[in-house]
C-alpha cells in the first residue's frame, strides 16, 4: 500500500511538472489557433498594462474609480481635475467583483482614496469572470492574489493563463515591453481613462434578459464593501447610463437596484438623467463624449450637494 501511494505522488509531481512546462512552451511557440486554453493577451483592449504602468507612481487620490469598461470609459479623468478633484480609474474590460477584489489588495493603501465611485453593471454580478481574469494575469505582475482569483473561478483557460503568466514573469520577457498610447480609436488619457473618437450609435432591439448574481461574485463584492468600511473609505455605487433600449432589456432591474441599495449609497444614473441614444452613446454599452460631459457634470453635482466629496467653491 505504501508503495502505491509513493507510486501515485511520484506520478502526480511529474504529471505537473511536465504539464506547468508544456504550458510555458505551448503559450508562447504555438500558433493562437492551436492553444484555446491559454489566451495570453499584452497589451489587450482598454489600456489595462499602461493604467496599471501609471499607477505604480501614482500618489494618493481624492477619487477612485472601479468597475467595467462603462467606468474607464465613462468617468473622464480631465472632468474632474477641472473641478479640482485628483481622480485615478482603475476599471478594466468586463471587470467583475473578483477582479476588482484583486486590483484593491494590490494597489488601494498606494491610492489611499477618500471617496471610491464604484461602477456597478448588472452584468458583471452573473458573468464568470474569465475575460477579465484574463486580461488582469497578462497586463500585471501576478502574485499570490492571482492564485485565488484562478481558484474562485476554476476555469482551465484562467489555470492556463496564469501558469503562462507566471513563467513570463519569472523569466521577465515583459520588462521592456510598451504599450501604444493610441489604439485604433482609443486613446488613453492620464490617470486611467480611455476617450473614444466621436461616434454615435444606432439603436436596436434587445431579447430580454434577467439579473441573477453568481454567489462568488457576489462574495467578492461584499468583501470589497467590508473592506472599504473598515478602511473609513466613502463609498459610491453608481450604475452608468446605457442606451434605454438596452436598460429596459432587464426584466427585473428593481431587484438589482434594491440590492445594491443594501450595501451603500447607491445612484442609477438611468433614472437621473436623460440622454438620447443615437446622441450620447457610441454603441449599445458605452457614453461618447458628449454624454460623459453629461453624465460627469451631473455626477460631481451630485456628489457635492451630498456632501460625498469637498465642494471645490
Amino acid at each position: 500500500m505504501k508503495n502505491f501511494i509513493l507510486k501515485v505522488i511520484i506520478f502526480l509531481l511529474f504529471s505537473s511538472i511536465f504539464h506547468i512546462v508544456a504550458v510555458s512552451i505551448w503559450g508562447r511557440y504555438a500558433p493562437i489557433s492551436f492553444k484555446p486554453n491559454i489566451s495570453y493577451r499584452i497589451g489587450s483592449y482598454g489600456h489595462l498594462f499602461t493604467r496599471l504602468s501609471e499607477l505604480k507612481k501614482y500618489g494618493e487620490v481624492d477619487i477612485l474609480f472601479l468597475g467595467s469598461s462603462h467606468a474607464y470609459r465613462g468617468f473622464d479623468t480631465r472632468i474632474f481635475a477641472e473641478k479640482g478633484y485628483k481622480t485615478f480609474n482603475l476599471g478594466s474590460s468586463a471587470q467583475t467583483p473578483v477582479q476588482t477584489k484583486v486590483l484593491l489588495d494590490r494597489y488601494l493603501d498606494k491610492l489611499n482614496p477618500r471617496l471610491v465611485i464604484y461602477e456597478v453593471y448588472p452584468a458583471t454580478f452573473f458573468i464568470d469572470g474569465v475575460e477579465s481574469s484574463l486580461d488582469l494575469i497578462a497586463n500585471d505582475k501576478n502574485d499570490f492574489n492571482s492564485l485565488k482569483m484562478a481558484l474562485k473561478i476554476n476555469n482551465i483557460k484562467t489555470y492556463n493563463t496564469l501558469l503562462y503568466g507566471f513563467t513570463r514573469d519569472l523569466l521577465g520577457l515583459n520588462a521592456n515591453y510598451k504599450e501604444p498610447i493610441i489604439k485604433d480609436n482609443d486613446k488613453y488619457i492620464p490617470g486611467g481613462f480611455v476617450e473614444k473618437e466621436i461616434n454615435y450609435y444606432q439603436p436596436e432591439d434587445f431579447e430580454k434578459k434577467e439579473v441573477y448574481l453568481r454567489d462568488y461574485q457576489i462574495r467578492s463584492f461584499s468583501e470589497i464593501i467590508q473592506m472599504l468600511t473598515e478602511k473609513g473609505i466613502k463609498i459610491v455605487l453608481v450604475y452608468a447610463p446605457i442606451p434605454k433600449a438596452n436598460y429596459e432589456s432587464y426584466i427585473n432591474m428593481s431587484y438589482f437596484d434594491s440590492v445594491m441599495q443594501e450595501y451603500s449609497t447607491y445612484y442609477n444614473f438611468n433614472k437621473i438623467i436623460a440622454l438620447n441614444d443615437s446622441l450620447h452613446f457610441y454603441d449599445s454599452h458605452h457614453l461618447n463624449q458628449n454624454g460623459i460631459r453629461i453624465f460627469n457634470k451631473a455626477l460631481i453635482e451630485l456628489m457635492e450637494k451630498n456632501r460625498h466629496v469637498r465642494t471645490t467653491e
